[in-house]
């Protein structure tokens, strides 16, 4: 578990150094089997996007945690990046709002994490 929360940590403070914004976290552990953490935000453009993914996909990899998979980048709409027990999902704003993945998951915990600790 501390892995885990090291990982999420990492995962959270790399989208707030590239001023991601709404980022939010929740606990999907009793919810779904694909992941025990769901991190969620957005960019205003294309190249904050990328640039939010790029930010994880590098924090990640200097702290020897594995990036299993990333998708969306070249689009830059919806990136996700997965680390088996975590998944990154990064909007564009005007996405976010489309897909809802807050409400869709509405049953899940909101935890913080990062500057909002």
């Amino acid at each position: 578990m501390v892995e885990v929360n090291e990982t999420l940590e990492t995962v959270v403070r790399a989208c707030e150094d590239r001023k991601a914004e709404n980022c939010v976290v929740l606990n999907m552990q009793q919810l779904t089997p694909v992941a025990d953490y769901f991190v969620i935000c957005h960019g205003n453009n294309e190249r904050q996007v990328q640039a939010i993914a790029r930010s994880v996909k590098e924090g990640l990899e200097e702290k020897g945690y594995p990036v299993k998979q990333m998708e969306g980048f070249e689009q830059a709409r919806w990136v996700l990046i997965d680390t088996n027990n975590i998944i990154c999902h990064i909007f564009h704003k005007d996405e976010r709002s489309y897909y809802n993945l807050e409400r869709l998951w509405g049953d899940a915990q909101e935890i913080t994490v990062g500057e909002n600790d």
